[in-house]
C-alpha cells in the first residue's frame, strides 16, 4: 500500500461530464437518440427464426446506448445528491427522467417481443447469448405480468410526472430541513446527519433531545410526507396488482430480486422467532448503562464514555488496511475509488443525508457518498460503501445488464467489509473500554441491519394493505407504533413520537420493499464470515466468485454453488445463532 494523503472533499464528476453545460453532456442525448433510431429499424427483423448472429448484434447495440443513458442519469442524480437544493440539478433530473421514459418507450418493443417468444426459440437464443443470458432470463420472468405496448408506454410516461416526481419532492423537502438544538449551552443549527451523531452521545438527556428535535421537524410535515407515501403505495398497487396481476405488493420486489416469495416469508418468520436475542441485548445494555430499561432514545447509546474520533485520513488508512489484509486486489479496488476522487465525504447543507455507492456502468469506477464526522460509525460506513464499490469492480467484466447483483446479494461485500474492519479495529485497540464499545456497536449495527430492517418490511406489507383499504396517515402511524412494540417487546420503553419514524425512511418511498435486502445480506454474511474464520485462505476463491458473478446468475443458484441453501429456515436460523453467540460473548464481558 503506497503512502497517500486522504482529505475530505466533494467528489469530482469529470469522469462523466464537466457540467450540465458540457457539450459532451448535451451531445450524449443526441447519441442516445441516434442509437434508439437505429435500434428501431430492427423491429421488423424480430421474428421467431431470427439468426443467432443478428440477435446478438441487436442486444449488443442496445447495451451500448443503455450505457450512455446510464451516464446521463448517473450524472444528474449524483449532482442532485451533492446539492438537493440546486435548481439546475433538480431540473436536469426531471429532464433525464423524461428523456429516459421517451427512449424506453421507443425500444420497449424488444422486451415485449422477447417475453412473447416461444420457449423453443428462446432457448435457442439463450444458448448463444453469453453474458447477456441471465438478463434475458429475468426479462422472461415477467412474461405473465407484462401489458400491451401502448399500456407499457403510458406507464413509463406516467412515472415521470407521478412516482418519480413524488420521490423528488420527498427528497427536496426532507433534505432542506434544519434542526436546532442547544449543545454545551450554545444553540446550533444542524443537518439531519449532524443531529444523528447526538443519538450516540453518552449524555442520555442530549440523546432524548436530539430525537425529539428530529421528530419535531419531521412531524410538522407529517400530513404531507404521509400523503406522499400513500400516493406512492397506491401507485404501486394500481400498476402492479390491479394492472399487471401480481398477488401481493412485496412479490413485485421479490421477482425483481429473483428471490422466491417463500424465501422472504421464511426470513421474516424466522426473524420474529429470534427477536428475543436482541431483547436480551437491550436488557444487557440497560444493565451496562445503569438503567432499569432502555428507552428508545438509548438504543444506540455508547456503553463506555469513549470520545474516540478518527480523522478522515486515519479512517481511510485503517479501512484500506483491513481490505489489503484480506486481499491485495480488494485494497487496490477500494483505493482506486479514492484516487479517482469519486468520494464526497463532506457534511454540508443541502447535500443528501446518509451514504451510498453508485455504480453507473462497468467502464466507470463507482462513486461513494459519505457524510463523514469522525465517529467509529462513520468509519464503518466508509468500509460498507467501499465494499459496495469493490463488489461493482469485481463484476465490471460483465455487461451493463449483468454487472449489478440483485439487492439482497448487493449487501454482501459491503457488510463483509464492515466485519473485516471491526476485526482490524479490535486487533489494534489496546484500551479495553474502547474494545468493549466496539463490540457493543457491532451488535447495535446488527440490530439496525437485521431486526430493524425486517420489521420495516413487515410494516410495509401492512401499510400497503391498509392504504388500499383507505387508511389515514394517522392510522399508518398507529400501525407503525404497534409494529415497534412487537419489535422491542418489553425490553425497550417507547415514546409516542416514534410513531412517526416511518416518514423518515427514504427507502420505503423510493424503493418499496427494498429493506429486507439489508437483513438478507447481513445474515448471509454472518454465515460467510464464519466460514472465512474457520477456513482461512481456502474460503477466499469461493467468496470472490460470488462477488465476481455480479448479476449474471440467479441468486439462489449462485449461493447454492457456494454450499448455501437460503430456501430453508435452518439457514436463516444459523445466522441468528451467530447473533446469539455475540450476545453471549457480551454477557461474559459484563
Amino acid at each position: 500500500m503506497t503512502e497517500q494523503v486522504f482529505t475530505q472533499a466533494p467528489w469530482s464528476l469529470k469522469d462523466l461530464y464537466e457540467g450540465f453545460d458540457d457539450p459532451k453532456y448535451q451531445a450524449a442525448f443526441e447519441e442516445v437518440k441516434g442509437g434508439v433510431e437505429k435500434f428501431q429499424a430492427y423491429r421488423e427483423q424480430l421474428q421467431p427464426d431470427i439468426s443467432e448472429e443478428l440477435f446478438i448484434s441487436i442486444i449488443t447495440e442496445y447495451e451500448h446506448f443503455y450505457r450512455l443513458m446510464s451516464r446521463l442519469n448517473g450524472f444528474a442524480q449524483l449532482a442532485f445528491a451533492a446539492d438537493t437544493q440546486d435548481e439546475k440539478a433538480q431540473a436536469e433530473v426531471a429532464r433525464v427522467d423524461q428523456f429516459q421514459a421517451e427512449m424506453s418507450n421507443k425500444t420497449i418493443f424488444f422486451s415485449l417481443w422477447w417475453k412473447a417468444l416461444d420457449d423453443k426459440n428462446a432457448d435457442r437464443l439463450l444458448n448463444v447469448s453469453g453474458d447477456f443470458r441471465y438478463w434475458l432470463e429475468t426479462m422472461r420472468n415477467f412474461k405473465d405480468f407484462t401489458l400491451s405496448e401502448p399500456e407499457e408506454k403510458i406507464i413509463n410516461i406516467k412515472d415521470v410526472t407521478g412516482v418519480n416526481a413524488l420521490n423528488m419532492l420527498y427528497d427536496s423537502i426532507t433534505n432542506r430541513y434544519v434542526f436546532k438544538l442547544k449543545v454545551d449551552g450554545e444553540e446550533k443549527e444542524m443537518t439531519r446527519g449532524e443531529l444523528g451523531v447526538l443519538v450516540r452521545e453518552p449524555d442520555p438527556e442530549l440523546r432524548a433531545l436530539a430525537y425529539q428535535e428530529m421528530y419535531r421537524v419531521y412531524q410538522q410535515d407529517a400530513p404531507i410526507l404521509g400523503q406522499i407515501y400513500q400516493a406512492i403505495a397506491r401507485d404501486w398497487r394500481n400498476e402492479n396488482l390491479n394492472l399487471r396481476g401480481f398477488k401481493k405488493p412485496i412479490s413485485v420486489r421479490n421477482l425483481v430480486n429473483d428471490i422466491p416469495d417463500t424465501v422472504v416469508e421464511t426470513l421474516l418468520d424466522v426473524t420474529k422467532k429470534n427477536a428475543k436475542h436482541f431483547h436480551r441485548f437491550f436488557e444487557l445494555k440497560a444493565k451496562r448503562l445503569g438503567m432499569d430499561k432502555l428507552r428508545r432514545y438509548d438504543i444506540y447509546a455508547p456503553v463506555e464514555k469513549s470520545d474516540k474520533k478518527y480523522k478522515f485520513d486515519e479512517a481511510a488508512d485503517v479501512v484500506l488496511e483491513s481490505f489489503y489484509e484480506f486481499d491485495t486486489k480488494f485494497g487496490d479496488m477500494a483505493n482506486q475509488i479514492f484516487k479517482e476522487n469519486h468520494v464526497d465525504s463532506e457534511v454540508r447543507k443541502g447535500k443528501m443525508s446518509g451514504a451510498f455507492c453508485a455504480t453507473i456502468e462497468p467502464a466507470l469506477t463507482p462513486w461513494v457518498l459519505l457524510n463523514y464526522q469522525g465517529r467509529p460509525d462513520d468509519v464503518a460506513t466508509m468500509a460498507h460503501e467501499l465494499g459496495h464499490g469493490i463488489h461493482s469492480l469485481m463484476a465490471q467484466e460483465h455487461s451493463a445488464f449483468t454487472q449489478h447483483a440483485c439487492l439482497p446479494l448487493a449487501e454482501t461485500a459491503s457488510t463483509f467489509g464492515e466485519m473485516m474492519l471491526i476485526d482490524k479495529l479490535l486487533a489494534q485497540e489496546t484500551n479495553e473500554a474502547v474494545r468493549r464499545d466496539l463490540l457493543f456497536r457491532q451488535m447495535d449495527d446488527s440490530f439496525a441491519t437485521i431486526l430493524r430492517q425486517n420489521y420495516f418490511a413487515m410494516f410495509e406489507k401492512e401499510a400497503h394493505e391498509m392504504i388500499a383499504q383507505g387508511a389515514q396517515v394517522s392510522d399508518l402511524a398507529d400501525a407503525y407504533f404497534k409494529n415497534l412494540k412487537d419489535e422491542f417487546g418489553d425490553s425497550v420503553e417507547l415514546s409516542e413520537e416514534f410513531r412517526w419514524e416511518w416518514i423518515m425512511i427514504p427507502h420505503i418511498y423510493g424503493v418499496p420493499f427494498y429493506v429486507y435486502a439489508y437483513a438478507f445480506g447481513q445474515l448471509l454474511v454472518l454465515s460467510l464470515y464464519k466460514q472465512y474464520q474457520e477456513e482461512g485462505e481456502s474460503f477466499k476463491p469461493r467468496y470472490m466468485d460470488i462477488l465476481a458473478a455480479g448479476g449474471s446468475i440467479a441468486p439462489v443458484e449462485l449461493l447454492a454453488k457456494a454450499g448455501i441453501d437460503v430456501t430453508t429456515a435452518e439457514f436463516w436460523q444459523g445466522g441468528y445463532d451467530v447473533i446469539d453467540e455475540m450476545v453471549t460473548r457480551l454477557e461474559g464481558l459484563t
